[in-house]
């Protein structure tokens, strides 16, 4: 019995402060005071973050800016946080080092925050237009194959391996990238790769702010039209399939 109130009691303690690390993390970052900041901006060097990802956070192909929402928000925090340390270059807009270096820290929590509430439906990029005004676009069943079984000949592990299923995430420090921007997805694909043989520091064009340089060793592997074909098929997946609607039904 004694070991029994032992154990209980352990539990608890294990419980509660597997609880306290929750709601550390949800505490992190004020989201009203982001909220501010991304639709209004802050003073004279900090533009509304609207004004490139839209108010649903939804990012645009023409100026190449990423979707936001349904972002992880511990990585839209990492990623303002590395903008601020010049640990990633802004090779897009050429916009987001200024700006995060413009924010406190206390700031770029609070905007991360505010990302994370964002929960604008939306599903990819219209290839099919983006086709017609003449843009070479990869062919998306091509890419799923990668996304779900990797290319075992070249030693490319499945996407969703971290990612989880279609993109949707996994949480903790992988982003969601199904649903992403066409040209965003394509854009950061070949910066990693060409971060797996030069700094950023030396070429902003190189992106090498991945843990242990996962990202850069994947993308090293990759053709461009390994590439195209990834980002055509994750920019349309659905982060959950329809069923089946032959199953019995209860």
């Amino acid at each position: 019995m004694k070991r029994l109130m032992m154990l209980s009691a352990a539990a608890l303690l294990s419980v509660t402060w597997m609880s306290s690390q929750v709601m550390a993390v949800e505490a992190v970052g004020d989201a009203g005071k982001g909220r501010v900041i991304f639709e209004q901006g802050f003073g004279d060097d900090v533009p509304a973050c609207a004004g490139c990802h839209g108010m649903g956070g939804m990012g645009a192909d023409d100026m190449g800016t990423p979707r936001l929402a349904y972002q992880v928000q511990k990585y839209i925090w990492k990623q303002l946080e590395d903008f601020a340390a010049d640990k990633r270059m802004d090779n897009t807009m050429y916009q987001m080092n200024d700006i995060a270096k413009a924010l406190t820290e206390e700031q770029r929590r609070d905007v991360a925050a505010y990302v994370h509430t964002l929960k604008t439906p939306f599903m990819g990029s219209d290839l099919d237009q983006m086709r017609k005004d003449g843009e070479e676009i990869g062919v998306g069943y091509k890419g799923q194959v990668i996304v779900e079984y990797g290319i075992g000949s070249r030693g490319v592990p499945a996407c969703m391996s971290c990612h989880a299923f279609h993109g949707r995430s996994a949480g903790n420090m992988y982003p969601a990238i199904g649903g992403q921007r066409y040209v965003y997805l394509k854009h950061e694909l070949e910066a990693f790769r060409l971060g797996n043989t030069t700094k950023s520091s030396d070429d902003d064009a190189a992106r090498d702010n991945d843990p242990m340089a996962q990202m850069r060793k994947v993308a090293a592997t990759l053709t461009d039209e390994d590439i195209a074909n990834v980002a055509a098929f994750l920019t349309v997946a659905r982060p959950a399939t329809s069923g089946n609607p032959s199953a019995p039904r209860r």
